[in-house]
């Protein structure tokens, strides 16, 4: 998408350039046949006649040589003047600006690995960009009617304005590149042809999706959709738990979306049994064990230290990065 906007911007610009060559072929082919001029003196006369030299003729023009010599002259200065103009607004109208900024954006998207590419820039595409943004996150917005500087709240350094739908612009996100894409586009229909385009050029990306009707859960999950999302029962379950658990609800909102160095839960995959207890994680690395996610993808909260834990399952525990990066090779 990117690409073809850039392609067409040249061509805007080499079509005179085109034109004048044309111009210079009718010159020659002109010359030799109204004047009787050689191969050599059509080109010398089309050459001097169009870039408005000034030499002397290289035979004594007659009327039809002259009279074509008139119309040779027009036809440059037009194509001329168009130039000029052309590339007047393509420095002066911001043209020039715009395809550099895309050419960089390009560069810098080419060059991510491991990111995260948000479809859709409505309140839920926003709002995960922006826990992205402050857990320091790489990530690409693509949106088709919305651009990056449509708000202030943080800073959105990769962004493409194209359908999401279409394969070209999930290749321009990276998506051969991506960890994971979070799908929340306005309408089902659309989520549900993202995840299977997403999952057919990406295989072992992990796709996250919204959904406003039940009817389609099923059927993203069948698409390849990892999770999906319902806003609305989301957003009342959460105001319910508000009103039972206020404090443990903001803590596991702080837990969830404000990581830094300091703090941060993390999933650590297991490649061999060991016994919670034998691995001592909190006075060997200072982590804290909140719970195990078991190979059928159900979860055991507040594990007891004689809990086996085996390979492919996965331990999710909190601390720094330093103590988490501890964690991880005593895991090993």
């Amino acid at each position: 998408m990117i690409l073809s906007g850039r392609l067409s911007l040249f061509a805007k610009i080499l079509l005179p350039i085109g034109l004048m060559g044309v111009v210079v072929l009718i010159g020659i082919g002109g010359y030799m046949l109204l004047e009787g001029y050689t191969f050599l003196e059509a080109i010398y006369m089309t050459v001097i006649t169009v870039g408005g030299v000034g030499y002397g003729e290289v035979k004594t023009l007659g009327t039809a040589g002259r009279i074509f010599t008139i119309f040779l002259i027009g036809i440059n200065l037009g194509l001329f003047t168009y130039f000029i103009t052309l590339l007047t607004r393509f420095f002066t109208d911001g043209q020039f600006q715009s395809l550099y900024k895309k050419q960089k954006m390009e560069k810098a998207i080419a060059s991510l690995r491991g990111h995260v590419i948000i479809c859709g820039f409505g309140r839920n595409g926003k709002e995960s960009a922006n826990v992205l943004f402050r857990n320091g996150i790489s990530f690409v917005v693509i949106d088709d009617k919305l651009d990056a500087n449509d708000h202030d709240e943080f800073a959105v350094d990769h962004f493409i304005r194209g359908d999401a739908t279409q394969d070209e612009v999930l290749l321009d996100a990276g998506i051969k590149n991506a960890q994971s894409l979070i799908c929340c586009m306005p309408s089902d229909a659309s989520n549900l042809f993202v995840v299977l385009t997403a999952k057919q050029l990406n295989p072992g990306i992990v796709v996250v999706s919204r959904a406003s009707q039940d009817s389609s859960v099923s059927k993203l999950k069948l698409a390849g959709a990892a999770n999906v999302i319902m806003p609305e029962k989301v957003g009342g379950a959460q105001m319910a738990t508000l009103v039972m658990l206020p404090d443990t609800v903001e803590l596991l909102s702080v837990m969830s979306t404000r990581n830094n160095e300091h703090f941060r839960v993390s999933e650590i995959a297991i490649t061999r049994q060991v016994q919670l207890g034998a691995l001592d994680l909190w006075n060997q690395t200072g982590c804290t064990v909140l719970g195990i996610r078991n190979a059928d993808k159900t979860y055991t909260l507040n594990p007891s230290p004689v809990e086996i834990i085996d390979p492919g399952e996965y331990l999710i525990i909190m601390g720094s990065d330093v103590q988490l990066a501890d964690a991880k090779r005593l895991l090993l």
